[in-house]
């Protein structure tokens, strides 16, 4: 039998904090590993337990999730653990800086406990997980820049035409298999073109991809 997904749930309310390690501990292929109630203590939890994902709640005392995060991927011996934000509200400010921080997703707290436990799964093997509202927050956070958008990146040189459609679908929200009808393409052929993203963009998950496309100008908020 594989290994369990091992889960650290950063919270500051304790009766949250509580439910989520109760709910984890109920799945087979889960175990909680401890509870933080400040980013600060999310950290040095993560350092001695090595957990696969992080459930972060995003304010925190102390340390907010966001900071904690950025510090998880920032060092070495946590670069490798994957966030998963948790919030009260899809409006959330920090959604944008979250993301940046390299956060793989983010949910709302009153997602269904059933589609929490996957979440955490799609987490743990390395997708990025986004609700509903997280494209369409993103594109609201590029709305409100007083820049004009910038012409198409020479990052994005080392992209195929065919790579840049599929970015592109990615930065809209489309999923593999919408982004393969919709480009005719089998959803092995749309997964092997997001992993040649993944390796020339330097990144670790659709997430990044997202927030490369708008901050390149491959797409702007009208596009």
């Amino acid at each position: 039998m594989n290994a369990p997904i091992r889960v650290l749930v950063a919270d500051d309310q304790a009766l949250l904090r509580g439910s989520f390690r109760v709910l984890v501990d109920t799945a087979p292929d889960l175990v909680a590993v401890g509870e933080a109630s400040t980013g600060a203590e999310a950290v040095t939890l993560a350092r001695q337990e090595r957990p696969d994902v992080v459930l972060m709640d995003v304010r925190m005392p102390v340390l907010d999730g966001i900071e904690a995060t950025r510090q998880l991927r920032a060092q070495a011996e946590t670069s490798d653990v994957r966030v998963l934000i948790l919030t009260m509200f899809d409006l959330d400010e920090y959604v944008y800086a979250a993301l940046r921080a390299g956060a793989s997703g983010f949910l709302l707290k009153d997602t269904p406990p059933g589609d929490l436990l996957a979440a955490i799964r799609v987490v743990a093997a390395g997708e990025a997980l986004l609700a509903p509202t997280v494209t369409r927050r993103l594109i609201e956070e590029f709305a409100r820049r007083p820049e004009p958008p910038r012409p198409v990146s020479r990052a994005l040189d080392v992209l195929t035409e065919r790579e840049r459609d599929v970015l592109t679908l990615i930065a809209r929200g489309l999923s593999n298999a919408e982004i393969s009808a919709h480009l005719h393409l089998s959803q092995a052929t749309v997964k092997t073109h997001v992993s040649h993203l993944f390796s020339k963009l330097q990144v670790r998950d659709r997430a990044q991809l997202v927030i490369i496309a708008y901050e390149t100008g491959l797409i702007t908020v009208a596009g």
